[in-house]
């Protein structure tokens, strides 16, 4: 993901600022790995004592941060999906001034841009590729910049360049989308106290899952349904997720069968077609990281891939994964409709009692405040392919 290069560190130094020892934020290494049951972690003892009219918060990567009581100005330069938290959390895209291009991609393509257009304002100059640009940064004179935990040479610029940053982690609670979403706006709430909406979220989350759970704990793996995830793709790149990314926790928790269990890379991992036909999935899930259709599969318009003797080609169950506010595969604020939307597609019988629309308009309105109306609803279940745009590999 983000890796500041040498030409920029250099004029960082010339700034007086320092860089110090590097990290990945594609890895989950970032202060813990796979504990579902930790509740509140990161939110313990601050023995940093705050300025006046700032406080202590501690991210991710367990470090302690002063904050602005009174934040006003925010960028997103990692963790995508925050700058769609961070609005809906809101109600308000008033104070992200600044994000990285995928944000801005899914915003116009999505459901976030339509209720939020203010956030179709946010600079995106900032980041060059895949390089943040400090310099260029510092000219929206952010509050509060959010960076990926992995990632300890860029955390390490902010901190020196005097800039609040807050380190984000999308896999420290083992890519449970469900524990990660409620970490995430525990968060946001030592950020903004008096916006408390940690114990809603979580309810509502928890209660989603234990639902679903409720119908498909306990099924036998020959009634499972074994499903593909179709992460990333162009002519010359598959990509998917194995047994430590988000769309194993999304078979675990629908009751599926990850057809690339079997690899053990962290994140997303390279796969070919003769590793997919020997799986052969009986569903497929494209996500919204890459611009292909249902169609381009069935048809087999991208590349020289032939995907026919598939059995989920051949029973035309390939699905588009849903577009709310961000792309849906990642943890999110649309994780709980997700959760409900995977396994009804999975299993259209068990959950015949499940109207994605009525869950989708009541989940805004109990927990957010927000109400959506029924075409806006259904807008999520039917993204565009122009949302996958903004990631290398992506294009047909």
């Amino acid at each position: 993901m983000k890796k500041l290069v040498a030409l920029l560190l250099s004029a960082v130094l010339i700034l007086g600022l320092a860089a110090c020892s590097s990290g990945n934020s594609g890895n989950t290494g970032n202060g813990g790995t796979g504990n579902n049951d930790s509740r509140n972690e990161g939110n313990g003892d601050n023995k940093q004592t705050a300025s006046e009219g700032k406080h202590i918060v501690t991210d991710h990567a367990g470090n302690q941060v002063e904050v602005p009581n009174d934040i006003k100005r925010i960028v997103v330069a990692d963790i995508y999906p925050m700058a769609s938290v961070l609005t809906v959390f809101f109600d308000s895209a008033e104070k992200i001034v600044g994000m990285a291009p995928p944000c801005m991609s899914a915003a116009k393509n999505g459901l976030l841009g339509e209720l939020y257009p203010e956030i179709l304002n946010a600079k995106t100059d900032f980041i060059d590729g895949t390089n943040v640009n400090v310099e260029e940064l510092m000219k929206l004179d952010p509050d509060v910049v959010f960076y990926s935990a992995g990632s300890k040479e860029e955390g390490e610029v902010y901190k020196n360049a005097g800039i609040p940053a807050i380190a984000i982690s999308p896999g420290k609670w083992g890519y449970d989308a469900i524990e990660t979403l409620n970490q995430w706006i525990e968060t946001l709430v030592q950020l903004f106290p008096d916006n408390n909406k940690s114990a809603i979220v979580r309810e509502y989350s928890e209660k989603t899952y234990k639902r679903v759970q409720d119908k498909v704990s306990g099924m036998p793996d020959e009634k499972k349904v074994k499903a593909f995830f179709l992460f990333q793709y162009s002519d010359s790149n598959i990509m998917t997720s194995g047994k430590k990314f988000f769309g194993q926790w999304w078979c675990d928790a629908i009751g599926a069968i990850n057809a690339a269990e079997e690899l053990e890379n962290d994140n997303s991992v390279a796969v070919n077609m003769e590793q997919i036909y020997s799986w052969n999935p009986e569903m497929i899930f494209i996500t919204n990281f890459n611009t292909a259709t249902p169609d381009d599969l069935y048809n087999n318009t991208v590349g020289n891939y032939n995907w026919n003797e598939i059995d989920a080609i051949k029973n035309k169950q390939v699905y588009k994964m849903p577009l709310g506010m961000y792309r849906s595969y990642t943890c999110g604020v649309d994780t709980p409709v997700t959760l409900l939307w995977l396994a009804k597609t999975a299993y259209p019988a068990l959950f015949d009692d499940v109207d994605i629309t009525e869950e989708t308009i009541n989940y805004y309105k109990e927990v957010f405040g927000i109400t959506l109306t029924k075409e806006q609803a259904d807008k999520i279940f039917s993204p565009v392919a122009a949302a996958g745009t903004g990631f290398a590999g992506n294009g047909k």
